[in-house]
């Protein structure tokens, strides 16, 4: 009998609903931050030439050491609401959680193949990174950036750390993992999977600038890509946690001595 109320209750997972949850989620995580990010850079574009103007990576969220990091902890926790959330929707009805874990490949059951993909990317995109920040630079269509702009404390640097694994699970988890998860199931191909996933990564930058959006929109397409040959995310969430904390840490550790931000 219980069993026979659950299927009852268990909303049939059709093209519609599945259209319908990607969108909330989407809505609620990084579509949301994607909309800001457009409307960020056209008031930045209104406002100033976009080369003339600096964009802060994780600023100061208090005057009061004490509560900046409560502020700090409590923005990385709730950014990661979504990511428990996708992975109870991937789990489907009736499944354990560990099996939407498993179904995006968000486990370490592969070091050698996460690790070592996850170095190998890291290393392509930072080169890449630092080539389109240059460009945009001396185009003029990408704000000076300051990965850290947080003030001097004995938990900066872990936090700086929290903050990239925030990014790096959220963004992999969500854009990577389970769009391609429910894109597909919707009957969409291979690369058109690819390319929505790179536009929406690379419009959730664009408050850094207009080259900052180019490089995450290929960034993407290369993450896309890898994704589709492995059936893992846990090697992007290795690069993508490799690429910020290299820049957050080394940003607060040496500041302008790296070249960024200036």
């Amino acid at each position: 009998m219980q069993s026979q109320t659950a299927a009852t209750d268990t909303v049939p997972r059709t093209r519609r609903y599945y259209r319908a949850e990607v969108l909330i989620v989407l809505g609620l995580s990084l579509g949301q931050s994607a909309v800001y990010a457009i409307v960020n850079l056209l008031e930045k574009m209104t406002r100033a030439p976009l080369g003339s103007q600096t964009t802060a990576l994780n600023p100061v969220l208090n005057e009061r050491e004490l509560f900046d990091l409560l502020y700090q902890l409590l923005a990385i926790f709730f950014a990661l609401v979504p990511v428990a959330l996708v992975l109870l929707l991937l789990a489907g009805p009736g499944e354990r959680a560990r099996e939407a874990f498993r179904k995006i490949g968000f486990t370490f059951a592969r070091p050698g193949v996460d690790f070592g993909l996850g170095f190998g990317l890291a290393l392509l995109i930072g080169v890449g990174t630092l080539g389109v920040y240059a460009g945009g630079r001396a185009l003029g269509i990408t704000t000076a950036i300051v990965p850290a702009a947080l003030d001097e404390y004995w938990w900066t640097v872990p936090v700086l750390v929290l903050s990239a694994l925030r990014h790096s699970v959220l963004e992999e988890v969500v854009v990577v993992g389970y769009l391609f998860n429910r894109l597909a199931k919707l009957g969409w191909g291979t690369w058109t999977i690819i390319f929505t996933s790179a536009v929406i990564r690379g419009s959730y930058h664009l408050y850094q600038g207009i080259g900052p959006g180019i490089g995450n929109f290929l960034m993407g397409l290369v993450f896309g890509y890898a994704y589709t040959r492995t059936k893992r995310v846990m090697p992007l969430v290795i690069a993508h946690a490799l690429l910020d904390i290299a820049g957050f840490v080394g940003y607060a550790l040496f500041g302008s001595a790296i070249g960024i931000g200036e």
